[in-house]
């Protein structure tokens, strides 16, 4: 992988001269880029691969939900289906994808949308759905909205400064982009990161005046949730555990499991995997599954002895009182 991503070189430089050509017609005003009525929050990265953007988007849910009506905008990454579309109880996780589709299970609440044309799902929220505010998924890079407040998820151990376009590396947006984010928020940090740390990584990002760097660390449940049931963690380490996984980055999830002295094996698939029924079969035997919250989604009702492992952000410090003061004027 590492030769073909050194192979790849040359294409990188390509990409990087598009994106660069892209950012400068929207900057120039030769594409315009538009702003609306309603609040929006964008919550996204300059890379592929997982920062934990579901995990904020659920975390701004939880923290606005009480003052707030609320609406998702997703793409819908991997659904079968085209255009808008709202989820309701019928829905299924095929016609929204995996993400949407596992915000709105938990959100019932919260108006979750689909549509790839961020403009178009906007306009329809507003006009049919009329939300105090909507929240962006992975809409850092679509420069045709202004949002009113960007949150640029960047992960630790892998920021965006020390990135380099695809396929050479995982940037699919210039470094030079962080200047439009409001918050720059740094996750997976360990939870004991020192202020020194803190410290170097923000003058790494060097942030503009105006701009707010967080640092917040992925924390995982030790009770794991099945179909009407629960189990805790510890009773793992007695069973023969197989962990199926279609995520960008499952090895923060493996190391945790192994550190609490889990014993399992590993089947690992691409991000958004629609499991097929064959590949179902070669695994439904086993005595215990356990996945992520979003493979879960796609896997529910066709896999016996299933569980999942929630996640969510934790800020460091005074992370969520900072956090909450900036989005106090949406």
């Amino acid at each position: 992988m590492k030769l073909l991503r050194k192979i790849g070189f040359p294409i990188s430089l390509v990409y990087g001269l598009v994106v660069y050509i892209r950012n400068m017609i929207f900057d120039r005003g030769i594409f315009r880029s538009l702003s609306y009525g309603t609040s929006t929050i964008c919550v996204g990265n300059l890379s592929v691969g997982g920062t934990g953007k579901t995990p904020m988007i659920e975390y701004l849910i939880e923290l606005l939900k009480e003052n707030s009506q609320l609406a998702v905008l997703s793409r819908g990454y991997g659904r079968k289906s085209h255009g808008y579309l709202k989820a309701v109880p019928s829905t299924t996780v095929e016609q929204i994808g995996d993400e949407p589709f596992q915000i709105y299970k938990k959100y019932p609440q919260v108006t979750v949308v689909v549509d790839a044309h961020r403009r178009h799902g906007i306009s329809l929220l507003e006009a049919q759905e009329n939300p105090d505010l909507i929240l962006l998924d992975d809409a850092f890079q679509h420069r045709k909205v202004t949002p009113t407040f960007s949150i640029l998820l960047t992960a630790y151990g892998q920021l965006y400064v020390d990135d380099w376009y695809l396929p050479t590396g995982n940037l699919r947006d210039s470094k030079r982009e962080a200047k439009r984010a409001n918050l720059i928020v740094v996750t997976k940090c360990p939870t004991n990161l020192r202020l020194e740390d803190q410290e170097e990584i923000i003058k790494k990002l060097n942030p503009l005046n105006h701009q707010k760097v967080l640092f917040s660390s992925l924390v995982y449940d030790t009770v794991l949730q099945g179909e009407g049931d629960t189990l805790n963690l510890g009773a793992l380490r007695n069973k023969k555990v197989l962990l199926v996984t279609g995520i960008a980055n499952p090895e923060p999830l493996v190391t945790y499991l192994k550190e609490a002295s889990v014993s399992l094996e590993h089947l690992e698939f691409g991000d958004h995997h629609f499991f097929t029924e064959k590949e179902i079969r070669s695994f439904s035997s086993k005595e215990l599954i356990l996945t992520t919250e979003k493979d879960f989604v796609r896997l529910q009702g066709k896999v016996a002895n299933l569980y999942y492992i929630r996640i969510k952000h934790r800020f460091i410090g005074d992370g969520r009182q900072q956090l909450a003061k900036a989005l106090e004027s949406l």
